[in-house]
């Protein structure tokens, strides 16, 4: 595996990979799988899906300090680059692209990419900014690459919503590829936060997900509103009365936009606080005639 940490050390990497691999139309010849480091089953999941579709696999190691507002945790969240770059290099990742701070968000940058409106709602709601942050950045990682797949997880719902649109009003020739949610025995979605988690908060985590079970039994059993559905979802949360909500929501998962009821896709997301952590999770209920 390449490990690459400048802009131009890593086109060059990739051009000279897309010409190794030139004459064949068997695969896409590039995916890319961008995280922050901190690698769990669900990363490893992401680079699984990119290995089935694409001839070579990128990666990126990347902390972005424009995601996180100056109160969240960027100095804090965790760092194991030698241990991620060994499960990368398992995995069968060809280049890993591994840059500075500087290098990604040089001081004198003006330049930003956002979604009015769509990077307000669910996570953006009570992380103002932080979309903002993740475009910028992917959108720089997409021009950088030029991949012709890009695999996120399902987990990061809002952040897929977000991108989806960037790719669409940018004309980005990306596919942006979902992939499912890897979660604990217990339900609980893999995420590298989780590792903030005291003993006792790792234990009372799991609501999140029964939460949403509890939901999406009540709709398979043919309830179809949205405002019951949430209902519920809020019910089971505050079985835990520590635990601080921030969002229970039935939205449309392309706009984000609330939804009445569940004759389209609907995206059933949560988020709260346990401790001082904070934890995503959603599910997805499909179309039902109301």
């Amino acid at each position: 595996m390449q490990i690459l940490t400048t802009i131009p050390g890593m086109q060059t990497a990739v051009q000279n990979l897309r010409a190794s691999a030139s004459g064949s139309q068997e695969k896409a010849t590039l995916g890319l799988v961008p995280t922050m480091g901190a690698l769990h089953a669900g990363h490893l999941s992401l680079i699984a899906a990119a290995k089935r579709d694409c001839r070579h696999v990128a990666a990126t190691i990347f902390v972005n300090p424009l995601q996180f507002a100056p109160a969240e945790d960027f100095a804090l969240y965790p760092r194991s680059f030698d241990e991620d770059c060994a499960q990368l290099e398992s995995a069968g990742v060809d280049i890993l692209f591994a840059p500075s701070p500087e290098t990604m968000t040089p001081p004198d940058a003006v330049t930003f990419v956002d979604a009015p409106g769509l990077s307000d709602r669910l996570d953006g709601a009570f992380r103002p900014g932080h979309f903002r942050g993740v475009a910028t950045i992917v959108a720089k990682l997409f021009h950088i690459i030029a991949p012709h797949c890009a695999y996120f997880g399902q987990k990061d719902a809002a952040q897929l919503a977000v991108l989806r649109a960037m790719v669409r009003d940018l004309n980005f020739p990306i596919q942006l590829i979902a992939c499912p949610i890897i979660r604990e025995p217990d339900g609980l979605a893999m995420s590298s936060r989780n590792r903030y988690l005291s003993p006792t908060d790792r234990t009372r985590a799991a609501i999140l997900y029964q939460s949403l079970l509890c939901a999406a039994k009540l709709h398979a059993a043919g309830v179809h509103r949205a405002a019951a559905l949430i209902d519920k979802l809020r019910e089971h949360l505050t079985v835990d009365p520590a635990l601080t909500i921030e969002y229970a929501a039935a939205v449309d998962p392309d706009t984000l936009l609330p939804i009445e009821n569940t004759s389209q896709l609907t995206l059933l997301a949560v988020a709260a606080k346990i401790g001082n952590t904070r934890l995503i999770d959603n599910i997805l209920l499909e179309a039902r005639h109301v």
